[in-house]
């Protein structure tokens, strides 16, 4: 005959394999890696893997901000488009003059340098004279220039995007992370983007008189940990620090867009902390 488990009983083997399975789900839990979630500074931020499309981070991607510089991006890219000579003069005229921020330029009016050295420093040291000479210089001047900057968003598919002018100085001149990883994607498939964007200096010579240095706005294309293949930065008190780039971490090629970071070095500072939580989960991916 069988014997009854006593009440008692049953509640301590009840007891027991409650202990068993929560011993199991703790080591389960403790062998796991714990990954911290990244925090970031900026009040939009974007991270996709350029080759899946795969969003890695998303802060607010959606948000519409001005974009300040982050537009040269798209000058570049209109003004290669065009198919106009690379390495015609151009001369920085008045009009070329930043009216709306004050802003200072290097380039002083009646100098001439061709298109191709206006690209490098629009891009590379962020010059806006240049910016605007280049669309100045295109065919139809500034206002068909804008018109092309506009298209070229609609083609790609930049709903959120609107250009005003070809520097950024405008606040008008508004874009999403999302949007913008988009013109990333673009305007590295364009060699000369991503060799201008990315060189550390360059010297030009003012109306092949004048020698003058010209340095990159993102400090990161100076480190050598940083495997950067397209590179722009951006500022205006309305649109705070912003900073663009495709770069590759972890042996995977990102996209990564960081808008309206309000301290000096809080969008280099976001970089570095998503380059540390890439490498970090990309360990713990390995080990796991």
């Amino acid at each position: 005959m069988q014997r009854k488990l006593h009440p008692l009983e049953g509640i301590v083997a009840i007891f027991a394999l409650v202990f068993v399975l929560a011993l199991t789900i703790g080591f389960a839990q403790a062998a796991e890696p714990k990954i911290k979630k990244v925090a970031l500074r900026s009040n939009a931020a974007l991270v996709i893997d350029a080759a899946t499309g795969e969003v890695v981070i998303d802060k607010n991607g959606d948000a519409v901000t001005p974009i300040a510089s982050i537009t040269k991006l798209m000058t570049a890219i209109v003004t290669l488009e065009s198919g106009l000579d690379l390495d015609a003069p151009v001369s920085v005229t008045r009009e070329d003059v930043d009216m709306k921020k004050g802003s200072r330029s290097r380039l002083r009016t009646g100098i001439t340098l061709t298109r191709r050295e206006l690209l490098l420093i629009a891009l590379m040291a962020s010059e806006n004279r240049a910016a605007f000479a280049l669309g100045r210089s295109y065919p139809g001047g500034t206002p068909a220039f804008v018109a092309a900057m506009n298209e070229m968003a609609a083609e790609l598919q930049m709903g959120d995007t609107h250009f005003v002018d070809p520097t950024g100085l405008s606040p008008e001149n508004v874009s999403s992370a999302r949007d913008l990883a988009k013109l990333v994607r673009a305007a590295h498939g364009y060699p000369l983007i991503r060799e201008f964007s990315t060189r550390d200096k360059a010297t030009v010579l003012l109306s092949g008189k004048q020698k003058v240095n010209f340095h990159n706005t993102n400090g990161l294309v100076r480190n050598s940990r940083w495997e950067i293949g397209l590179s722009k930065t951006g500022y205006i008190s309305e649109a705070g620090r912003c900073l663009v780039m495709q770069v590759r971490v972890a042996s995977k090629d990102l996209i990564v867009v960081l808008l309206d970071s309000w301290g000096k070095y809080s969008r280099v500072g976001d970089a570095q902390r998503i380059r540390k939580w890439v490498e970090t989960t990309a360990t713990a991916g390995t080990q796991s």
